[in-house]
């Protein structure tokens, strides 16, 4: 008798029948699309959100930044751009990613209950004046949106990076950028996008360059 092919056999069978080309083609297509949607319908709320980042380094005020999963990846990349550098040379800026640290978001997690760990964070870190950067694909997540009720409780301003419709923590936030699209791929590479023209504002407006 023949012998059966493995599941592994049967996998890679499967994955030769794909038009990759066709696809990747399709996928930066869709990409391109959305962003060039987000340019025409959120040039305003990106230009508000950079407004506040900019004004709270501005008065030395700190910048917090926090989501789930691929929006903490995506929060801590943002962080990074504003501690180190996006461009050019320039004084490190104080931001925050309250996803880094792995000790307190287990130890909240494991003492209060997972949707209270952003929230805490907000107590731990965040001053009346500073600005939190809440980032959900859907808008909906119970963690984020607790975070950003208590940063408002504190008087902190709220940005939201948002999709899907923007969800509750739209209605939540001082300034939401909701990008249009369903697809959350799509929406995560368009708020990495949206984070870095909010770091090229930061820059140009706190470090512009000699005889601009």
């Amino acid at each position: 008798m023949p012998q059966r092919r493995s599941q592994q056999q049967r996998g890679r069978q499967r994955t030769g029948a794909v038009d990759a080309p066709a696809r990747v083609r399709t996928s930066l297509a869709e990409s391109a699309r959305i962003k060039q949607s987000l340019a025409e319908s959120c040039v305003g709320a990106i230009a508000r959100a950079a407004e506040l980042v900019t004004d709270a380094f501005a008065r030395d005020a700190r910048v917090l930044v926090f989501g789930n999963g691929g929006s903490a990846s995506d929060a801590q990349h943002f962080a990074a751009e504003l501690a180190g550098r996006f461009d050019g040379e320039r004084p490190a800026l104080p931001a925050l990613a309250l996803t880094a640290n792995s000790s307190e978001l287990t130890a909240i997690g494991n003492d209060y209950g997972f949707e209270h760990v952003f929230a805490r964070l907000i107590q731990a870190h965040g001053r009346a004046g500073d600005v939190a950067v809440a980032i959900s694909t859907s808008g909906n997540s119970a963690n984020v949106n607790a975070a950003v009720d208590e940063a408002r409780a504190r008087g902190l301003r709220t940005i939201g990076l948002v999709g899907k419709g923007g969800g509750v923590l739209a209605t939540l936030v001082d300034t939401a950028v909701v990008v249009p699209s369903d697809s959350t791929a799509r929406i995560q590479e368009s708020h990495i996008a949206i984070a870095h023209v909010i770091c090229e504002l930061v820059e140009a407006s706190l470090f512009p360059a000699d005889g601009a």
